[in-house]
């Protein structure tokens, strides 16, 4: 779906990194062709210069999302979750992340899980990137405790795991 969605701005990288920024982040876009976030409306100037492009490139943007009802369904639809990845450092808490080698493989999610469970780990929040909208899509996990090291080999040793870090 990604590569479908992108393949419609095919001509425009600038277009793109504007409709992956939507994306990465949640963004909708309103029947205006005003993105926002919930009912709060982002600017288009601070959209345009977070990722380093004019103002016009994301109206043009919003607008081509509009014109397209495949899109149109996507972005007045998509919506962002909170995530405490960034908070983990102040709540005390720990961020594992997961690299695979296919995202697409049925149950990592639950494989993975399921062993911290059962090495009496508290998941807070899991958050997995879907691989049909991000280029190298990865699995994160808060817990509250830290994962001790033979759970992490362990982890690390799943036929699916490419990379582990904490």
């Amino acid at each position: 779906m990604f590569d479908e969605i992108m393949g419609k701005f095919e001509g425009s990288p600038s277009q793109q990194a504007v409709i992956r920024l939507l994306l990465e982040r949640g963004f909708s876009v309103n029947d205006e062709g005003r993105v926002v976030s919930g009912g709060i409306e982002i600017p288009n100037t601070g959209i345009a210069r977070e990722i380093g492009v004019d103002r016009r490139v994301v109206d043009s943007t919003t607008n081509a999302i509009l014109d397209d009802p495949e899109l149109k369904r996507i972005f007045q639809n998509i919506s962002s979750i909170p995530s405490l990845m960034d908070l983990a450092p102040v709540l005390d808490l720990t961020v594992l992340t997961i690299e695979v080698e296919d995202a697409d493989e049925p149950g990592i999610v639950a494989k993975v899980t399921t062993m911290l469970a059962e090495g009496g780990i508290s998941i807070r929040q899991t958050i997995s990137e879907d691989p049909e909208f991000t280029d190298d899509p990865k699995l994160y996990l808060v817990t509250d405790d830290p994962v001790p090291g033979d759970l992490l080999v362990e982890i690390r040793n799943l036929p699916f795991v490419r990379k582990v870090e904490f």
